[in-house]
């Protein structure tokens, strides 16, 4: 399978931590080159809009009520340019472009969530596995209204992540909008230091696994590959179907989700790019290997399911190689480029749109599921709501037996269903499909 190596960003928003990583899992060292410089009529300097900087520029330096520092007018100045854009592209002084580096080997300090700016608020974007803030109830979709009592409207998304940030071990009060209730509560976060298990795995019954993508690091299709071959291993050998969990993975880096996609496909395209320039435009096909031989997949995506995610998804479904289930994703399909500046400053720049194999643009739509599947809760009936005559009512009947520790075990592990709806709903239709004996790309 192919193996690219680039520093595309496919992921989303920011992620708010001691240590402020920008959308994703880029290597730095990977860093694609600057595109190719447009012809030179089209890099004509506007000199009437310069002038205008320069005074503005002079104005601020001599009647400002404070002196201003030439470097961070410039800095902001900057900012203020790629801010204007769109909601991903951004400069990144020494710190930040430092930080982004740090996130890529899947370590970093802070709450563990990935955040963007919507309506002025900060919104969630996804919470990562097994973080603080997931375990303090963060949601995909929360909007963020206040910071330790400070109301984020107005902020940059920068500063509003830079309130976020802390030293491991010290808290800070989240003030959360959620859903259509509106109604503000507070959540009490311990900031840590994160290590982020990209991928984990188990068998959900004999036959069938199940593997979840927290987000897209430079390992991400080898890790993924080995569970695929522990679970084969704890299976005689064989995997029936597989359940691939995508919900709340924000992305990451292209080269995984290109692996991904690979691992599963038998040939065609996985997905294309395309900008204004020539080195925007690029295509990337599958292998001739399919690490299950065909057995059926069902993807589970959801709100927080953005970017890198969106390739995988659209790939298998174009393909008609997994059905996917769940709620619409994100609809983030635009590619970041880490443009070095020099050592210690870079751009992230928007610079291309991706697009499925059959030509659909997820900017701004996403991907609709084949089986929509809402976040649902169950709740096992009681002795109290259960009516009707049971055998212990009639008159005369056979004692219980005193159970093993066999079965007290089983008793006291609850259901699937109850644990994970949506999961529960995915192995029922991959049990449907291995029944039925026909694959998904047939």
């Amino acid at each position: 399978m192919m193996r690219p190596q680039f520093a595309l960003l496919f992921s989303v928003g920011i992620l708010a931590g001691a240590v402020a990583r920008y959308s994703g899992m880029a290597h730095a060292e990977e860093a694609l080159p600057a595109p190719a410089s447009p012809p030179s009529q089209e890099r004509k300097l506007p000199l009437d809009e310069l002038r205008t900087f320069a005074d503005v520029f002079g104005r601020i330096k001599a009647d400002y009520v404070e002196e201003a520092q030439d470097k961070s007018l410039i800095e902001n100045a900057i900012r203020g340019m790629l801010s204007g854009l769109d909601p991903h592209s951004a400069y990144l002084n020494e710190q930040e472009y430092r930080d982004l580096q740090v996130g890529t080997r899947g370590e970093f300090g802070g709450l563990g969530i990935e955040v963007g700016l919507e309506d002025g608020f900060v919104k969630v974007i996804a919470p990562i596995d097994d973080t603080p803030a997931q375990r303090a109830g963060v949601q995909a979709g929360d909007t963020i209204i206040r910071i330790d009592d400070k109301p984020v409207k107005g902020l940059s998304l920068n500063d509003a992540v830079k309130l976020m940030r802390g030293e491991p071990g010290t808290k800070i009060q989240l003030t959360i909008l959620r859903g259509t209730d509106q109604k503000p509560f507070d959540l009490t976060i311990e900031r840590a230091v994160i290590q982020v298990a990209s991928v984990k795995s188990r068998t959900l019954e004999p036959g069938f696994g199940y593997v979840r993508l927290a987000n897209f690091q430079g390992p991400t299709t080898e890790d993924m590959l080995k569970a695929i071959e522990e679970l084969k291993r704890a299976n005689d050998g064989v995997l029936n179907g597989l359940v691939l969990d995508l919900r709340n993975n924000p992305g990451g880096v292209l080269n995984g989700a290109v692996g991904v996609s690979d691992a599963f496909l038998t040939g065609g395209l996985i997905v294309y790019t395309q900008g204004r320039v020539k080195d925007s435009k690029m295509q990337f096909k599958a292998g001739p290997d399919d690490v299950l031989a065909g057995a059926p997949i069902i993807v589970l995506v959801n709100g927080g399911s953005a970017s890198a995610s969106e390739i995988v998804a659209g790939a298998l479904q174009d393909h008609k190689r997994a059905v996917i289930m769940g709620t619409q994703t994100f609809g983030k399909g635009s590619v970041q480029t880490i443009v070095p500046i020099d050592d210690t400053s870079a751009l992230k720049l928007t610079t291309a749109r991706y697009y499925t194999p059959s030509g659909r643009s997820i900017q701004a739509q996403g991907i609709a599921p084949d089986i929509k599947l809402e976040r649902g809760e169950f709740k096992p009936l009681t002795e109290q709501d259960m009516s009707s005559l049971k055998e212990a009512d009639l008159i005369r009947h056979l004692g219980q037996e005193t159970p093993t520790d066999q079965s007290k075990e089983k008793t006291a592990n609850s259901p699937l269903v109850a644990e994970d709806f949506q999961l529960a709903e995915a192995l029922n239709v991959l049990k449907g499909l291995n029944i039925l004996g026909h694959p998904v790309n047939q």
